[in-house]
């Protein structure tokens, strides 16, 4: 895919970029900072604006049900027209708890470096790939 940016073209290409980040308790107000705060940091680590974005797979831990989280980014500017599924994510013993994670697909530029987004207690989910992730 090939988009004109100012005066030049620009090759881009579909963008897989994950998160996660936790919450306190169970509440929508606790979940709505959650989400936007993690959708606050993707759209700046990645200078992502939302119409680049193809879709957006949320999921919960099963202990998480006050609101959905495709619901709070849907009220975010431009995030209307996204569209967004939420899933409750299979239940594994000793896992993170109160966690919120999402996998966005995106069209940007094939030159750009990727941020995946892990913050709060999820920040060790995968500190590998909470750091820019080299070009294939």
């Amino acid at each position: 895919m090939t988009k004109r940016k100012e005066d030049f073209f620009v090759e881009w290409r579909m963008w897989a970029i994950r998160g996660a980040t936790t919450v306190p308790e169970n509440t929508v107000e606790a979940m709505r900072q959650a989400v936007m705060e993690l959708l606050d940091e993707l759209e700046k680590r990645n200078q992502l604006h939302p119409t680049d974005i193809i879709s957006v797979t949320f999921s919960v831990t099963r202990d998480l049900n006050a609101t959905f989280p495709a619901a709070i980014a849907r009220s975010r500017a431009h995030w209307d027209n996204v569209p967004m599924l939420d899933v409750q994510e299979m239940h594994v013993d000793g896992s993170l708890e109160r966690c919120i994670r999402f996998l966005v697909h995106a069209y940007l530029p094939a030159s750009v470096q990727i941020y995946h987004t892990y913050l709060r207690h999820a920040e060790n989910l995968r500190p590998d790939w909470n750091m820019p992730q080299p070009l294939s």
